[in-house]
Formats: C-alpha cells, structure tokens, sequence
C-alpha cells in the first residue's frame, strides 16, 4: 500500500516504535520489497545501547539505516513516520538519517 504522494522510484523510510525499541526500514512499494532496515534488536546495536536513552538509541538507528541506504545506492526517500507525532524517538531517528546523508 503505497502512503505518500511521492514519485514511485523513491523508496519509503518507514519507522515504527514501541515502548522499548524503534524499528526503521527502507521499502521499495513498486517491487513490494524491504531493501535494508535497522533496529534496536539487532546484537550489534545492543551492544551499544548501554549508556544511551531511547532518543540516543532512535538517533543510533537512524544513522545506521543512513548508512546502509547510501551504501545500497540510495540517497532520496520520503520518510513515513507511520502515524507517530514527528518528536521525541521519531524525530531523532530522522535526525540521524539525515547526519548519516540521507534526504527527505
């Protein structure tokens, strides 16, 4: 289901919260594909969320979903915050993105 206005080669950075992680993908709506995501899950993420809050950790997944898009060819999306008011967790993860390079 496409949820934006945007042109359909854009990919959608699409972001969803819970009470204690944050999960971000990059989704390809014309192919119906995820083509890279970042999360809190992730072992490696973990492993440095020890000294962070969940703003810090939003913000570490967004620089790290950044760096994968750009180094899967990606450098324009539409962010969709899914719903969520653009603050707090929400808007550090695109925060992040940006400082990793992406743009929207």
């Amino acid at each position: 289901v496409r949820r934006s206005a945007a042109p359909p080669d854009m990919p959608r950075l699409s972001v969803y919260r819970s009470l204690k992680h944050i999960q971000v993908q990059l989704i390809d709506d014309v192919a119906g594909k995820t083509l890279c995501a970042a999360s809190t899950l992730e072992k490696d993420v973990q492993a440095q969320l020890n000294d962070l809050d969940k703003k810090g950790a939003a913000k570490l997944v967004g620089k790290l979903i950044g760096e994968r898009a750009l180094a899967a060819g990606y450098k324009t999306v539409v962010f969709d915050r899914g719903g969520y008011v653009y603050t707090g967790r929400v808007a550090e993860v695109a925060a992040g993105a940006r400082e990793a390079g992406l743009e929207f």
